[in-house]
């Protein structure tokens, strides 16, 4: 017993070497993470409506406003690369790290207080769609989470930052799976006496155990927290590079905000339709260009610090175009089986007919923009390693604009329905990573566009050719052969229109002579010829 738990300990705790196996480790957890995530949607789909929905996923905008606003610009833009810089310094790295996470706390506390107080008029504001009794519900669910919620998250995420600092990213990826299962848990047992209160206390539950499960990484690191420490010069040094991301996140959250006033306007359930097909969009994403942008930053950032240029833009290039080769045909999966796929993901029983066609058609106008959206991730973290936060600001706060702009124009004016925040959200992603593409691109003098447009066009060639085989046999199977109305035949249809067009986009891709194919081959195989070249390009001169 004492060697399996010595193994286990060593396995989560261990650090990894290179970007690849970074990727890889926080790729499959994040799998596993949205699949629980998921299937937390379907367990609430079961057991409410999507008008009862609104309210749960609604009360959730303000704390998840907080927990952005101090969490998401800390991590990825000022705390990971502070935790680097003086990582070799074990005394300043506690203090620093201390006085930073003191700060944090302090702040975190006071904007609990102020939106504790303040969540009654607020959500009148940004829900005006909602009736007197769902707002009565959402003002009572806000103020839970907020002050249940929030502390375990953002301690939680913190310790993340620490973890992944030092490249620890088994432990820092297992603890999302528990929220989930805490928030499953409360919605199965707990929804039958306490109604969508159910769901909410296993949302307490799952950030306690977020938090929990991520504590040993403190001891096992060797971490000195030092309570009453508040070093002037790291705060100072942390807010500016935390104000500039912190704005961007800022711009997000506005947006995100936006969008929930605007769909409240759209009807009852018009929220739950675009929080579920948003969400489902977000599962590739999540398990290729966040996995992937979370593991390069502390590997851009150490070529970045040894002035390793052409490592860098030799990198970039292969990163965006290896993303693209596994985006670009989920893309096209997601487009022409959107049906099938959210009567898989959504089909409890209390989601209707109706609800499933409109999330199914909205989850593929969300699909245009995985591509674009997968790689976002990774160059703005590219631009982090670098120190640059006000490039990324600047360039988000312009297209959030657009989207904002847009999402009004399509409601208001041509009166579309809840799929045209999924338009507006698309067309803005996509001229959003263009124009970092094209910041980043005169940020490390240059890198190769000819490979870039290349490489992209037969990717995108290849995944159109690969769909449409599939595609048609979607449509016999579904409506002369298999039986449909059972889950479990949905289920056999969509596998086996998956397994097609993975053996398509193979062959065509081998056809055209996709070079990407082979490092995809190679990666999931974890062939070690393939680590020695990545560690190439970090250790060649720049």
């Amino acid at each position: 017993m004492e060697r399996i738990l010595s193994r286990t300990k060593k396995i989560i705790f261990q650090k990894q070497r290179d970007i690849l196996s970074s990727a890889i480790i926080i790729s499959a957890m994040i799998v596993l993470s949205r699949v629980f995530g998921l299937i937390r949607y379907r367990t609430l789909a079961t057991y409410f409506t999507k008008e009862e929905l609104d309210i749960f996923f609604a009360s959730f905008r303000l704390p998840d406003f907080v927990f952005e606003m101090l969490i998401t610009g800390a991590l990825s833009a000022a705390f990971i690369p502070i935790i680097i810089k003086y990582k070799k310094n074990p005394e300043t790295l506690h203090k620093n790290v201390s006085s930073i996470i003191n700060l944090i706390m302090i702040s975190l506390f006071i904007v609990m207080a102020i939106t504790f107080i303040a969540a009654e008029p607020i959500m009148r504001i940004i829900t005006p769609g909602f009736s007197d009794a769902q707002l009565k519900n959402v003002i009572v669910l806000s103020r839970i989470l907020i002050i249940s919620q929030l502390p375990f998250l953002v301690l939680g995420n913190i310790v993340s930052g620490i973890a992944q600092a030092n490249r620890m990213f088994m432990v820092t990826a297992i603890a999302p799976v528990v929220y989930n299962i805490g928030i499953i848990l409360g919605a199965i047992f707990l929804s039958d006496h306490f109604w969508i209160y159910g769901p909410a206390i296993g949302v307490v539950i799952g950030a306690f155990l977020f938090f929990f499960v991520q504590f040993p990484v403190i001891y096992f690191l060797k971490f000195d927290y030092q309570i009453n420490r508040f070093d002037r010069s790291t705060i100072k040094e942390f807010i500016t590079l935390f104000i500039p991301r912190t704005l961007s996140v800022l711009t997000n959250q506005i947006d995100l905000t936006i969008d929930l006033t605007l769909a409240t306007l759209l009807g009852p359930g018009s929220y739950t339709i675009f929080f579920f097909s948003q969400h489902l969009q977000l599962f590739p994403v999540s398990f290729v260009g966040m996995a992937f942008g979370q593991a390069s930053l502390p590997y851009v950032s150490r070529l970045y610090k040894d002035n390793k240029l052409a490592a860098i833009r030799r990198l970039f290039v292969d990163s965006i175009l290896q993303l693209f080769y596994i985006s670009v045909p989920l893309a096209f999966f997601f487009i022409f089986a959107r049906t099938p796929i959210v009567r898989i993901v959504f089909g409890g029983r209390k989601f209707d007919w109706i609800g499933t066609n409109l999330t199914a058609f909205t989850l593929s106008v969300f699909a245009l923009s995985i591509p674009a959206h997968t790689i976002f991730y990774f160059i703005t973290r590219s631009f982090y390693a670098t120190h640059d936060t006000k490039t990324p600001f600047f360039i988000n706060f312009f297209t959030v604009f657009i989207n904002i702009t847009l999402s009004y124009l399509f409601i208001f004016v041509f009166k579309w329905p809840v799929w045209a925040l999924a338009l507006s959200f698309s067309v803005a992603i996509t001229i959003n990573v263009i124009i970092l593409m094209i910041a980043f691109y005169y940020k490390i003098g240059g890198y190769s566009l000819t490979k870039l447009f290349k490489n992209t066009i037969k990717i995108y060639l290849t995944a159109f050719l690969a769909s449409l085989a599939p595609y048609f046999m979607l449509k016999v199977l579904d409506e002369l052969i298999i039986d449909t109305a059972r889950t479990i035949n949905v289920f056999i249809l969509l596998s086996a229109v998956f397994a097609l067009f993975g053996i398509c986009y193979l062959f065509f891709s081998w056809l055209f002579t996709v070079e990407e194919v082979y490092i995809l081959g190679k990666l999931f195989s974890k062939i070690r010829e393939l680590k020695r070249q990545i560690e190439e390009v970090s250790s060649e001169p720049g």
